[in-house]
């Protein structure tokens, strides 16, 4: 058939085109990851602290604001590289930079915080103040800071911060205790318990009096203001953030160390796709081609092919490749290599018995009547009458081989510098996300296992009419 026809059979049905149209949307996605992602990213971002440091622990995703009547504050996270006014001071400068953001939630944020990246100067050390400019006018002071100082003979410009950003948590500092009494008392006349504001100062900071004498949300636009005063217009500040922890993050939410779930998920796609199709092609190929030499030259070399077959297919996969893995190491490379030595027997079987009739028809006795070699008369006269049975196989074999990885990473054993769905699995029930309720930790790369290999089962059905063509329709 050729394959223009294969196509159009395969898009005829119904789970051809469910196959097909999840195939491609599978494909961009990880074609998008290989060329957005960094090639290090499971070494120097996912399995890296410090690029989470930011991030809420264990929160759901933002969306799920959308299911409840409580309404939780959401993830955010604001830069300002660039300053919105400077004002001379004499020879010195006032830089001032501006963070906005909006809170319209029923609860306060889980924690404020102000980082400051890398900072050079020439004479004195900067200083800089930090108010927040709420929705109802009024102001608070949270911080005044400055920079390093020259250390003993360290030459000009001193830089500050390169390696190791200087980060304040503003929500637990002893100026915000202080500016919160005299923020209720001046701006609204009302006389707190300092007690309560230092327990709860987030609650205070962003709220206002109610009504019944205790403390609501004061939602709407809020503006952290950092000002900066430099003694040389020299000086540099490359950029800064402000951190507004919320309760929700992103489309996946967090896991137990704040690592966007999201980015975790998407980069294992194009691992898992690459163990199916890598491992399912290679061990199709191994299997079609000793079943095709065995049916057809017969013989010792029959035999002894029949006979390694029939040892691999009855090892048992799974605790070897376990003790494989646990001997030579954790490495993708490994793991392919181990589940293509043990995929082919069954399909060297089934080649076989469809070779072995074959080798005896008009069209290989007239091959070699004309002299063709025995190579020749395989691959161009008995593989094609088998070729749609072995491309569904090829398809069929890809979800055996992303289950298996999935099922040794979720045991542990999985390349550790490659995070994949297994991998996050695993760390989920290793850190007790079951039993915390934490479903959006475990839900979404089980789903994604299953639509994966639900992907390649339609494409095998799909192929159905290709290898059986009684089924195809008149």
């Amino acid at each position: 058939m050729p394959r223009h026809s294969v196509l159009r059979q395969l898009l005829d049905s119904v789970p051809g085109r469910l196959g097909m149209a999840a195939l491609v949307l599978l494909t961009l996605s990880s074609v998008y990851v290989i060329a957005t992602y960094p090639s290090d990213f499971g070494t120097a971002r996912w399995s890296n602290p410090a690029v989470w440091a930011d991030n809420p622990r264990s929160v759901p995703p933002a969306w799920t604001n959308l299911l409840g009547e409580e309404r939780r504050p959401v993830h955010q996270v604001v830069t300002s590289p660039e300053p919105a006014s400077i004002e001379p001071l004499g020879p010195a400068q006032l830089r001032t930079f501006e963070m906005p953001f909006r809170f319209d939630a029923d609860e306060p944020p889980s924690l404020l915080s102000f980082t400051l990246l890398e900072v050079a100067y020439s004479v004195r050390p900067p200083q800089y103040a930090l108010v927040l400019h709420r929705p109802d006018g009024t102001s608070v002071a949270l911080a005044r800071e400055a920079v390093g100082g020259p250390r003993p003979s360290e030459d000009s410009p001193f830089v500050r911060y390169r390696e190791t950003p200087q980060r304040l948590l503003l929500s637990g500092s002893a100026r915000l205790s202080e500016a919160l009494p005299a923020l209720y008392e001046e701006s609204y006349g009302v006389s707190v318990d300092q007690e309560v504001l230092r327990a709860r100062p987030l609650q205070a900071l962003f709220g206002a009096p109610s009504v019944s004498g205790g403390v609501e949300p004061l939602r709407g636009e809020y503006l952290l203001e950092a000002r900066f005063t430099v003694a040389d217009e020299g000086d540099r500040i490359s950029s800064m953030r402000v951190v507004v922890g919320g309760a929700v993050f992103g489309v996946f939410g967090t896991d137990a160390l704040g690592r966007d779930l999201a980015e975790g998920l998407l980069f294992g796609l194009p691992i898992a796709l690459l163990i199916g199709v890598l491992a399912s092609t290679l061990s199709t190929a191994v299997g079609t081609t000793f079943g095709l030499v065995s049916g057809f030259v017969g013989g010792r070399t029959d035999l002894v092919i029949q006979r390694v077959a029939d040892v691999i297919a009855n090892v048992p996969v799974l605790p070897l490749l376990i003790f494989l893995v646990f001997l030579l190491g954790s490495q993708l490379w490994l793991i392919l290599l181990i589940l293509v030595a043990f995929s082919w027997p069954g399909l060297t079987i089934l080649v076989r018995s469809m070779v072995l009739p074959l080798r005896t028809s008009p069209e290989v006795e007239a091959a070699r009547t004309l002299g063709a070699s025995t190579s020749h008369i395989i691959w161009r006269h008995v593989f094609p009458h088998t070729a749609p049975y072995v491309f569904a196989q090829l398809i069929f074999f890809a979800p055996g081989a992303i289950l298996a990885e999935a099922g040794l990473s979720f045991l542990g054993l999985g390349d550790p510098s490659l995070p994949t769905w297994g991998q996050i699995l695993e760390h989920g029930f290793r850190t007790g996300a079951v039993f915390l309720g934490y479903w959006w930790w475990v839900v979404p790369p089980g789903l994604l296992i299953v639509l994966t290999a639900l992907t390649f089962m339609l494409l095998a059905l799909g192929m159905e009419t290709v290898v059986n063509p009684r089924l195809r329709q008149p």
